[in-house]
């Protein structure tokens, strides 16, 4: 008898990701010791984390294609540099306010610098890819090929520094953007191996995904609540705009902007991951990967619904505005 678990799970946005992250935190909950008490591989499943993200962030790599078209590089340098761009700005407003370490009291409280910018630098690359399938045209889907850079911790690490607040050594930087280097050289050398390491990163999102979950504790899930929603609203809302205004200056349409306010599943384990590399860190890693992990449920069901609203009323213009130029019968 065949069980749909794929299938029931990919009904649920973001469910690869956030179904085995769900099960990890029950886990680490109610079985912290189980990973010690397994131990073998078991217990490396559980805890392995880092290492399954080294190799997920080399697969990533390979589907960068260096060699894009000027059209692509355009297109997705421009998403790129404005969604940077943007947490930098941000990241220097509230780390004025914040510092390291998270709001420890209040509405807010759990909220970080850290958790901001890991929900608005990386993007839903398989959302903005299917919505511009949909909506958009062949080459404003290669143009995530580019975006793909924003993958791992390096720019999170980047604009913490460029924010003023605790940096990071230059070996911690090199080393986070080495995998996707390596990665991308090996795509480029040959299409073989692009397409083999490529087709791998998918399969080893529900098992970082699980270990991410293990370090977690569900009282942070419940506690991460509206705060969570209102992330999510704030990277769709406020990014969307950025986004959208970048994607209308350069010629076009606004939809391939508003495809890209997204938070990357995957960017739930930068918070683990900054901190590994700088311990100030270590107090906002928690609560920061429970508000992203939100971000990208809320992103994942909100844009979809803004990029159809925006199409319908774009193409019910161009309706009108067809009519009009139109010779009278």
């Amino acid at each position: 008898m065949s069980v749909p678990i794929k299938a029931t799970m990919e009904k649920v946005p973001g469910g690869m990701m956030l179904i085995p992250l769900l099960i990890g935190a029950v886990l680490g909950t109610f079985a912290p010791d189980s990973a010690k008490f397994f131990g073998s591989f078991t217990g490396a499943l559980f805890t392995g984390g880092t290492t399954i993200l080294a190799v997920f962030y080399v697969c990533m790599g390979a589907s960068i294609d260096i060699k894009a078209t000027p059209y692509i590089l355009k297109k997705g340098g421009v998403l790129f540099g404005s969604k940077v761009l943007f947490a930098i700005i941000i990241g220097v407003i509230a780390g004025r306010f914040m510092g390291e370490l998270p709001i420890d009291g209040g509405l807010l409280s759990g909220l970080s610098v850290l958790a901001i910018l890991a929900a608005l630098n990386d993007t839903n690359g398989g959302m903005y890819m299917a919505l511009m399938g949909q909506y958009g045209k062949p080459k404003d889907v290669a143009a995530y090929s580019v975006m793909t850079l924003e993958s791992g911790p390096f720019l999170t690490m980047v604009t913490l520094g460029v924010a003023g607040l605790s940096a990071f050594p230059w070996q911690a930087l090199v080393g986070a953007v080495i995998p996707l280097l390596l990665g991308a050289i090996l795509g480029a050398l040959d299409p073989a191996m692009r397409k083999f390491l490529s087709s791998a990163a998918p399969v080893l999102i529900p098992f970082f995904a699980l270990a991410l979950g293990f370090g977690l504790n569900l009282g942070q899930v419940l506690n991460a609540g509206l705060l969570g929603v209102g992330l999510g609203l704030f990277v769709l809302i406020a990014g969307g705009a950025v986004l959208f205004f970048a994607d209308k200056l350069t010629g076009g349409s606004g939809i391939a902007g508003l495809a890209a306010a997204t938070t990357a599943g995957n960017a739930a384990t930068v918070p683990m991951l900054v901190a590994a590399a700088n311990p100030a860190y270590s107090a906002a890693a928690g609560p920061a990967t429970v508000l992203v992990a939100a971000s990208v449920v809320v992103t994942a069901i909100g844009c979809p619904l803004m990029v159809a609203w925006y199409a319908k009323r774009l193409k019910a213009k161009q309706t009108v505005e067809t009519r009009e130029v139109s010779p009278a019968v």
